[in-house]
């Protein structure tokens, strides 16, 4: 019994030896781990509930839109948006899910290809007082929709280059698909751009928001006793803030996600997709993105953007 077991034990040491098989095994097991823990989850975001305030929505994506802009995540997605612009010709921009203004007050003055451009900020829960601060700070380049609007029914009327930021998240598959077909349809270019991803530090680093609005509170514009009282006296909005996060870390789209998207999309062979990650706060902070257009005429200096990204070039 005892001679057996040694035995076991020395062919075990050769098998290890001889092709160092286990470190393979250990690799292959993290990864499956990995993917069936990170899977995609289509949870509910409460931001999304009718049933919330308005004040408290409104003050959400006044943090969301004031922290991204401390930090600048956005700025490294100036050439992807430069480079879609100069394909398609285009000088508007349409919005979608613009939440409280998104990017655009600091971005639109930035953009080098074709200026000036025009973008027009939209929403389903349209935040008019943040929109119209947008409107003051950026001269009138950056406007808005007062109505709501669907990003899975845009009508035909709304031209410009059609951008999403960290919203696209929300979308269930098929819906997602949706709104890649409508604007094929429409033959429109559109840039889909997230910062949230499924992984565990990001989900540990969402317990940190109710604190990061604790501090950003007092430097949001315009100030408001109203936004003093959702997120110190009654902490709606922190708390809103954190689990929104979380939940969007969990069904956010990675590359591959994106991939299988626009796998099969009726887009023939006169779409590109451009689908990748750059690296913005110093390299910390992913920003996944996704870029498709119509291939009307050859672009000037794409291949800056296509050594970043993944070959879904079907022109």
């Amino acid at each position: 019994m005892t001679c057996a077991y040694l035995n076991g034990i020395e062919a075990n040491r050769k098998a290890r030896r001889r092709n160092d098989a286990r470190p393979r095994e250990r690799e292959i097991t993290v990864v499956f781990i990995e993917k069936s823990l990170m899977k995609r989850l289509q949870l509910y975001e409460l931001e999304d509930q009718v049933w919330l305030p308005a004040e408290v929505r409104d003050d959400v994506t006044d943090y969301l839109r004031t922290i991204s802009s401390w930090l600048r995540v956005y700025e490294v997605i100036l050439p992807l948006i430069d480079e879609l612009l100069q394909v398609t010709g285009e000088h508007q921009i349409l919005d979608l899910c613009s939440g409280g203004g998104g990017p655009w007050p600091r971005l639109s003055g930035r953009i080098r290809g074709l200026s000036p451009i025009r973008v027009l900020l939209t929403d389903k829960f349209p935040n008019l007082t943040a929109f119209s601060r947008a409107l003051d700070q950026s001269g009138g380049q950056v406007r808005f929709l007062q109505d709501p609007l669907d990003a899975t029914a845009v009508p035909p009327v709304l031209d410009g280059v059609r951008t999403l930021f960290s919203s696209f998240h929300h979308f269930r598959p098929a819906q997602a698909r949706k709104i890649l077909e409508d604007a094929i349809a429409g033959g429109r270019g559109i840039a889909v751009f997230e910062t949230t991803n499924r992984s565990v530090l990001s989900i540990l680093l969402m317990f940190a928001v109710p604190f990061l609005t604790f501090a950003v509170t007092p430097f949001i514009r315009p100030f408001r006793w109203k936004r003093v009282v959702w997120t110190y006296l009654i902490p709606a909005v922190p708390l809103v803030a954190m689990i929104d996060g979380i939940v969007s870390c969990l069904r956010t789209y990675t590359p591959s996600d994106l991939r299988t998207l626009v796998d099969g999309l009726p887009a023939g062979d006169g779409y590109r997709w451009e689908i990748g990650e750059k690296r913005a706060c110093l390299g910390l902070l992913p920003v996944i993105y996704l870029v498709g257009f119509p291939c009307l005429r050859p672009s000037r200096g794409t291949a800056s953007v296509r050594a970043k990204s993944s070959d879904h070039n079907k022109c």
